[in-house]
Formats: structure tokens, sequence, C-alpha cells
């Protein structure tokens, strides 16, 4: 999932964003886990927005 927004640029940020929605609302990893993977493809200051404005965090 964090990989989407690592590739944003090539896939789009709506891809991006729909996919961590989908990932949420289907329950299949912890707002821990993207945030864990966020910092291992340094993308987590990219996606920490998001996640806010979904009301995860």
């Amino acid at each position: 999932m964090a990989d989407c927004f690592k590739f944003r640029n090539k896939i789009g940020i709506d891809v991006a964003v729909e996919a961590l929605k989908e990932c949420l609302a289907r329950r299949r990893c912890s707002v821990n886990d993207l945030l864990k993977y966020a910092r291992i493809d340094r993308v987590e200051r990219v996606m920490r927005p998001y996640l806010e404005s979904l009301g995860a965090t």
C-alpha cells in the first residue's frame, strides 16, 4: 500500500488515495502497519496528511 504513495507520480495520487481508502475500509492492515511501511518506503510525510483527513489517526 505504501508503494502506491512511493510511485504516486507514475500511477497518480488519486489511485494512491483510493488504495489507502480501500485498505482502511477492508481492514487489511492497521494504521500502525501503514505508517511502519511508509517509514520504510520514506513516504510517511506524504501519506500522513491523507491518513489524517480520512480520520484514521
